[in-house]
């Protein structure tokens, strides 16, 4: 007889880390069906409109886990991706069913939640409840049903720790959401969504920033709460035209190549100072280091250098770069600048 090691029965859990039911958990055992879907007589209950009466079904399989989706009105996505056939699931993938995001973990040998245990909790507005074995065999007993308080919590909210904000957009594009999500870290940026599209960007309500300059800096945050607020009804004449993939795309590439440039970035808070006496002769410069040179000697801080420049954020923190090597600026406190 072989004593193959499998995974135990509470070996896998499904984390809701967006949406309503955010912070429950749902065990899954060897063997079970789970069946999702706003219907009561089902396994996993979602009451929202995004929801189908039979959405999507997942079953285990020699230790793995297949989720697929039942003709559902709105779909299953799993990492940003609609699913058109059963999908292998592993550790870590996000699914979304309606406004739910779902994560797969596994428990730890001390942390194994049974499947006797009550859920998780932390949404004051609903609960998760456990329905009793039905007693025809079916594994249903970690089962999650809603039970409504006073106050409804529809809007899909979580934190970019669990959910980047590259994926949260990649959802949020092919399930073609509108509304504004707000992300909140150590600043508080707007995106608008209009089908799924971002057409507009913010942080901090700036207008002298553009809202491409702040989509980029935002897929930086790592930390934070993000909540999807409803549409707006604002308008703005310098909307984004590019799509979001490409919009990401482009992007992630600065955001990389700004991160190698490592400790050579100066602090968005610093001031620039130009030289005196200016030794290197300014006929050496490019234009493009002469126009970074000037908004150096207009606005001085390097974040308002970074607001006013039409290059972008990674071009002009290479030009203040070249600049700082070659002696034309350097940084300076307030106390030494004069």
């Amino acid at each position: 007889m072989t004593n193959a090691k499998r995974p135990s029965a509470s070996g896998y859990v499904l984390k809701f880390i967006s949406g309503k039911y955010q912070g429950g958990e749902f065990p899954i055992n060897l063997g079970q069906e789970v069946l999702i879907g706003r219907s009561s007589e089902l396994d996993m209950v979602l009451v929202e409109d995004m929801v189908s009466r039979q959405h999507s079904r997942i079953v285990t399989e020699n230790g793995q886990l297949y989720i697929e989706d039942l003709g559902s009105t709105n779909g299953t996505f799993v990492n940003g991706e609609k699913i058109f056939s059963r999908k292998l699931l592993k550790e870590g993938d996000r699914i979304l069913v309606g406004t739910n995001i779902i994560k797969l973990v596994t428990s730890s040998a001390d942390g194994s939640i049974s499947s006797s245990q009550r859920p998780r909790v932390f949404n004051p507005d609903f609960d998760l409840d456990t329905r009793p074995p039905s007693g025809d065999g079916r594994t249903n007993d970690t089962s999650t049903h809603p039970i409504p308080n006073r106050r409804p919590a529809t809007k899909m909210q979580g934190f970019i720790d669990e959910v980047p904000l590259p994926d949260l957009l990649q959802l949020f594009s092919t399930s073609k959401k509108d509304g504004v999500l707000v992300v909140r870290s150590e600043r508080t940026g707007r995106i608008f969504l209009r089908g799924g599209r971002v057409y507009y960007t913010a942080i901090d309500e700036r207008p002298d920033v553009p809202a491409h300059k702040s989509f980029y800096r935002m897929l930086a945050w790592e930390t934070g709460t993000f909540v999807l607020e409803e549409p707006s009804s604002e308008r703005f004449e310098d909307e984004i035209e590019a799509s979001t993939e490409a919009m990401m795309m482009e992007g992630m590439r600065q955001l990389d190549e700004i991160r190698n440039l490592g400790d050579n970035i100066p602090p968005f808070e610093a001031n620039l100072y130009i030289e005196q006496p200016l030794i290197p002769p300014l006929r050496a410069l490019t234009p493009e280091l002469l126009d970074t040179l000037q908004l150096i000697h207009n606005y001085v801080e390097v974040e308002a250098i970074l607001n006013r420049s039409l290059a972008s954020d990674l071009e002009t923190l290479q030009d203040i770069i070249y600049l700082m090597r070659n002696e034309y600026v350097r940084i300076i406190n307030s106390s030494d600048r004069f």
